[in-house]
């Protein structure tokens, strides 16, 4: 069993381990703004979020959008040729799957949504149909390209 002597000094070795020399608490740096300490941790928070709530995502015109999203409502429905090779991977029934040369239908523009453009890397979603050995339906699935993927193919109208 230890005696006395030696827990009171393994006590104060341990202490000292954790605590601060008193020359060095001293010697801290003041902040170099007077009023930091007055500054509270919610104040930075509220003035954080009244900044972010304020700022104008937007950055186009209500005419320039409507204008771009009529432009994308009258491609819809047109017939499109994949022009350079993309794969695809998500197509259960053909993994691996080469678009080059397949044609499909716009479905969707995605560039803008709610009256506002978002940053939509590939905003077209265009409708194929494959057919699969062994399945007598053609598979459908949809892919989002850009447009400089594709070409407009004649309407037979």
């Amino acid at each position: 069993m230890p005696t006395t002597a030696s827990n009171t000094s393994t006590s104060s070795f341990s202490a000292s381990l954790f605590r601060r020399p008193t020359a060095l608490l001293a010697a801290a740096p003041r902040p170099s703004w007077p009023l930091a300490s007055a500054v509270t941790t919610a104040a930075r928070r509220n003035l954080s979020c009244q900044v972010a709530l304020a700022t104008d995502v937007s950055s186009s015109s209500p005419d320039a959008i409507a204008e771009e999203e009529a432009e994308a409502a009258a491609k819809i429905g047109a017939k499109v040729r994949v022009k350079v090779p993309v794969k695809v991977y998500h197509v259960m029934k053909a993994p691996e799957l080469d678009l080059c040369g397949l044609e499909g239908v716009i479905k969707q523009y995605v560039g803008v949504w709610k009256g506002k453009r978002i940053s939509a890397n590939l905003p077209f979603k265009v409708e194929f149909f494959i057919s699969v050995a062994g399945q007598e339906k053609p598979v459908k699935f949809v892919v989002h390209l850009r447009e400089d993927e594709f070409e407009y193919l004649p309407s037979s109208d």
